[in-house]
């Protein structure tokens, strides 16, 4: 009998997990001790938060052994409600060292030295742990499995779209509750607690990363946490956060104004609508993702505001927990990503004016089909939404 709350098909567990065993024997490694949350679910079914304080890790072979699922003991019940993986142990935090347990069950799998795959880009690996589990394995090599494991995400099942489109309807009734929630007088807080209330009554899971929201001369705080600051006549507001099922991930961005903004203000958020659409209308299948972030640009430079984007054109994103959505797929200059149908992405516009005080974020979540984008989440590329004062 599978797990009660198993988010997939044991089919489709199956066939992750061979193309995991594959991609660590193509890249030279006798062994994978996986750390990530995000990769405890995608692979083995495992989903629980607590990464973030208390070491966990699916150890297994290129070969054909059991995996082995290690975690603390106060969260076995956590595992057997959702994993497919049979051999679960556990440790106590206190009482036993983490790196020992890991070795130890290393032993038990035959592996005495060699290569060890480990995403050394997650922040369920910090320094202190990284530190204690070269010290037990002294003698074996480590490698970065970040991209490695990465890669075998980003083209989404037919399930798995399947959880990116309820996620979808999350975010978008958190899009209609925040136009109707901003008014003259409310505080940010008062508007994200809006948002997150209409998600959560609707269904949605909690997001990897906390609602970003800022007005007025907040608004040029890309990542700006909502405060107790109330919106005023004239204000920008802006807004990014995440409907979530099954820990899949659909982003919502919108920047909107409460009233008639400032004639520079608008100026600033069409600028920013002109560089979504060229970005966007770079992307189709086999596009290199640095010639995108480059076409979303040319608007910029036509007004001087190249600098003014400081973010990166967009991200991939699907699974996640806590504190990052963020997948590897980076669209973005400098990386050789190509774009595929089945990958879906966060595409924005970001500009960030911090002597003006005046920022905008427009965007939202795309799924790359064989014939073109699809929105699933977010404003997209639209004109600036007033709303009444």
């Amino acid at each position: 009998m599978g797990a009660t709350y198993a988010a997939f098909a044991q089919a489709e567990y199956d066939e992750r997990f061979r193309r995991a065993r594959d991609a660590v024997r193509a890249a030279g490694c006798d062994l994978c001790i996986m750390v990530a949350p995000e990769h405890h679910f995608y692979f083995g079914g495992y989903d629980a938060w607590v990464s973030v304080n208390s070491p966990q890790a699916l150890i297994f072979t290129p070969g054909n052994d059991q995996p082995t699922l290690l975690m603390r003991d106060v969260d076995l019940a956590l595992a057997l409600e959702s994993t497919w993986v049979g051999d679960v142990r556990t440790y106590n935090l206190v009482l036993e060292n983490y790196a020992e347990r890991v070795r130890a069950i290393v032993a038990e799998k035959g592996i005495g030295s060699g290569r060890i795959a480990i995403e050394l880009v997650s922040y369920a690996l910090p320094a202190a742990v990284f530190e204690s589990l070269k010290a037990a394995f002294n003698g074996f090599e480590f490698a970065d499995a970040t991209d490695l494991l990465g890669a075998l995400r980003l083209s989404k099942s037919p399930a798995e779209m399947r959880y990116l489109e309820e996620a979808a309807g999350y975010a978008n009734l958190g899009l209609a509750a925040m136009a109707e929630a901003t008014r003259s007088g409310v505080t940010e807080i008062a508007v994200a607690a809006e948002i997150e209330a209409a998600m959560r009554r609707a269904g949605s899971d909690y997001p990897a990363i906390p609602t970003e929201l800022s007005s007025g001369t907040r608004s040029a705080g890309g990542h700006a946490a909502p405060r107790a600051r109330r919106i005023e006549a004239g204000d920008l507001v802006h807004a990014e956060f995440a409907g979530v099922a099954a820990r899949y991930h659909t982003t919502a961005i919108q920047t909107i104004a409460c009233g008639e903004p400032q004639p520079r203000a608008r100026e600033l958020h069409d600028i920013g609508i002109a560089s979504l659409r060229a970005g966007i209308a770079a992307i189709c299948p086999g596009v290199a993702v640095g010639a995108v972030e480059e076409a979303s640009l040319e608007p910029l430079r036509a007004h001087g505001l190249e600098t003014a984007a400081m973010m990166r054109f967009g991200y991939g994103i699907g699974v996640a927990y806590p504190p990052i959505w963020l997948e590897t797929l980076q669209i973005a200059r400098g990386f050789d990503f190509t774009l595929e149908p089945g990958m879906v992405f966060v595409l924005h516009s970001c500009l960030e004016l911090p002597d003006e005080h005046l920022g905008v974020i427009q965007g939202g979540t795309w799924v790359l089909e064989e014939t073109g984008l699809r929105l699933l989440a977010g404003a997209g590329a639209c004109e600036l939404l007033v709303v009444p004062q």
